[in-house]
This record gives structure tokens, sequence and C-alpha cells, in this order.
């Protein structure tokens, strides 16, 4: 394989593992925590510590769209809880 096609391959491989979803909010935290400690441990390459930040961006947005989600459904129920129970519903 060429170095031109090996480069390819590996741009579309770490695509593909920046966009894959984690499986959940937990999971999404443990692998970002994961992600900084091997970024701040080891002597890495440029093109892997770009791989690894964009891995790391695409998790954070996760979260927070995760955490956001959340909080509209938690609000959500507590407007029906504190909605006054009709006469006629008991």
């Amino acid at each position: 394989m060429s170095p031109s096609k090996s480069k390819a391959t590996q741009s579309v491989a770490s695509s593909e593992a920046s966009q894959a979803v984690p499986v959940s909010f937990e999971e999404a935290v443990a692998e970002l925590e994961a992600l900084v400690n091997v970024m701040d441990s080891q002597n890495m390459g440029l093109d892997q510590l770009l791989t690894d930040y964009k891995r790391g961006a695409y998790l954070v947005k996760y979260c927070r769209d995760r955490l956001s989600q959340v909080r509209k459904e938690v609000t959500e129920i507590e407007q029906t809880l504190n909605k006054p129970v009709d006469e006629g519903d008991q």
C-alpha cells in the first residue's frame, strides 16, 4: 500500500472512530477521562493528538447534548407534577 493510501485509510478510520456514538452518558465520560489521561501521560504524535482531540470534542458535545435533553425531560415532568388535578380526573 502506498503512503498516501495508508494516510487516507487512517483518516477514514479516525473519522469513523470520532463519530462512534457512546452507549451511555457514563461510557462517554469514562472514554473522555481515558483520552485525557492518555494525552497527558504519553508523548504522542501530532496526528494522533489531533485524532484524540476530535474524539474528545465529540464526546463533550455528546455529554452536553445528553444533559440538556435530560434537563428538558425533568422540567417537563416537574411541570406535569405541578399542574392542579382536575376534579373530573379523579
